[in-house]
């Protein structure tokens, strides 16, 4: 097992202060522990599951073209602070149109728009636990049917592979039990890219891996599957030259003789999600709102843009000749304290 340097710098300190000890590396044994979660952890697992699946709802009803991958992101972001996270479990990741086929796209800077697909991968931590949740939506709230056929056979094929999850299967194996190679038999038999070409390439990832204290938690990837283990099931499919990537991912825990999908309640189904967006777009028409602006209409939100951007205009110009300002840029800021994390979008000065 490899030694960091920082692990490397405990070592060595131990066998100052201690050189009679004889040191043992315990880390593989630790992980397996880790592994197997105790009705406590996989309570707490369930609450970040929950909060996850909230904030997902409510991406599904905010989007619309015309929106940044950022306002997204932060939507999410609310949802898990407002419902007891005290940080995400990692980067949000809200890549629209070509950002939907980078499978860690982080920049959240892109404009989404009429006809894109969007991969909402976002999860939120709780008591130290992560989930780790993907769903893939269409910017206006309705698939194309190129699109769609993609994403059915992304379903397909975690379905596939979710009907397999028992004890003993695992994601790596050679034999009959790899939930990978169900995955990605079904992609690779089903649809063809635009040179007619099979669809397995374009599945680039592993097929899951487990959750717990760390999003990709410890312990070997590949050891048989056991009761208590929470995992995620995660195909895809990512086709650069369309600018189409999907991913549906899910919580799953192994149980005694089978497997419970802790992340049932959001929908999968993609005429669920339309009806969803739908809906929740016929509300924004009858009540005139924009939730990322309140109740305000757009030529008021317009206006008052106008307005404070004319004060700030006002107030550079006064302080020029004090201050001289470097070019401004825009970019997100993470800023971890022991108990909380926060997003934000913010204007930085350049160096």
């Amino acid at each position: 097992m490899a030694v960091t340097p920082t692990k490397k710098s405990v070592v060595e300190w131990l066998e100052l202060a201690a050189p009679q000890a004889k040191l043992k590396d315990v880390r593989a044994q630790i992980g397996a522990m880790r592994q197997i979660k105790s009705p406590g952890e996989i309570a707490f697992l369930k609450e970040a599951i929950g909060l996850t699946l909230d904030s997902h709802l409510e991406a599904m009803k905010l989007m619309r073209p015309g929106l940044y991958e950022y306002q997204v992101a932060a939507k999410m972001v609310e949802v898990h602070a407002w419902g007891g996270s005290e940080a995400e479990g990692y980067a949000p990741i809200v890549g629209a149109g070509p950002n939907s086929t980078a499978l860690h796209y982080d920049k959240l800077s892109r404009k989404i728009e009429n006809g894109d697909i969007v991969v909402l991968d976002v999860g939120a931590q709780y008591a130290g636990y992560s989930a780790d949740i993907t769903r893939t939506i269409p910017a206006n709230g309705k698939f194309t049917p190129r699109q769609r056929e993609i994403y059915d056979i992304v379903l397909g094929a975690q379905n596939a592979a979710l009907a397999a999850l028992k004890p003993g299967m695992d994601f790596c194996g050679k034999g009959d039990k790899n939930v990978h190679k169900i995955a990605y038999n079904y992609i690779n038999s089903h649809g063809k890219d635009l040179q007619g070409k099979a669809l397995g390439q374009y599945f680039i990832h592993g097929l899951g891996h487990h959750i717990g204290l760390n999003v990709h938690d410890a312990g070997d990837h590949c050891v048989p599957f056991q009761p208590g283990m929470v995992i995620t099931i995660e195909p895809g499919i990512y086709i650069p030259e369309e600018n189409l990537g999907v991913r549906i991912e899910d919580d799953v825990l192994i149980t005694e003789f089978g497997a419970k999908l802790l992340s049932e309640r959001l929908p999968r189904n993609p005429d669920e999600i339309e009806k969803i967006m739908a809906e929740a777009a016929t509300a924004r028409t009858k009540g005139g709102k924009d939730e990322t602006h309140g109740d305000n209409s757009s030529e008021e939100t317009a206006a008052d843009s106008a307005a404070v951007r004319s004060l700030i205009d006002k107030y550079a110009k006064s302080i020029d000749a004090a201050i001289p300002l470097s070019p401004l840029t825009s970019g997100w800021i993470r800023q971890t304290s022991p108990s909380s994390t926060l997003w934000a979008r913010t204007r930085l000065r350049a160096n």
